[in-house]
C-alpha cells in the first residue's frame, strides 16, 4: 500500500452542503477504487492565483489514503468529470 494526497479546489459559488457533498462524493471514489481514506484537511476558502472559470476563489481541500498503485488513476477519472471541482491533483506521499 501506498500513501497518497489528493487535492480538490471546489468552487466557491455552491451552498455549504453541496459542497460537502461533492468531497464526500471524492471519497467515495478512493473507497470504490479500493482506496481507504484517512485523513481529511479542510483548508477553507482561499484566493485563487488566477481566474478560473470566471472564479477568484475556491475551497481547498487535502483527502489522504492508502492505495494500492493503480487506485489513483481510477480516481483521477471519476473526479475529472464532476462539476463543482475548479482543479485537481493526485500525488504520491513520500515514505518519511
Amino acid at each position: 500500500m501506498n500513501k497518497y494526497e489528493l487535492a480538490l479546489v471546489v468552487s466557491a459559488k455552491i451552498e455549504d452542503d453541496a459542497r460537502t457533498a461533492t468531497v464526500e462524493k471524492a471519497k467515495e471514489y478512493i473507497t470504490r477504487a479500493g482506496g481507504t481514506v484517512t485523513e481529511v484537511e479542510d483548508w477553507g476558502k482561499k484566493k485563487l492565483a488566477y481566474e478560473i472559470r470566471k472564479m477568484t476563489e475556491g475551497y481547498y481541500y487535502f483527502i489522504q489514503f492508502d492505495a494500492e498503485a493503480n487506485v489513483p488513476a481510477a480516481v483521477e477519472q471519476d473526479v475529472r468529470i464532476m462539476d463543482n471541482i475548479l482543479r485537481f491533483l493526485c500525488v504520491r506521499k513520500d515514505e518519511a
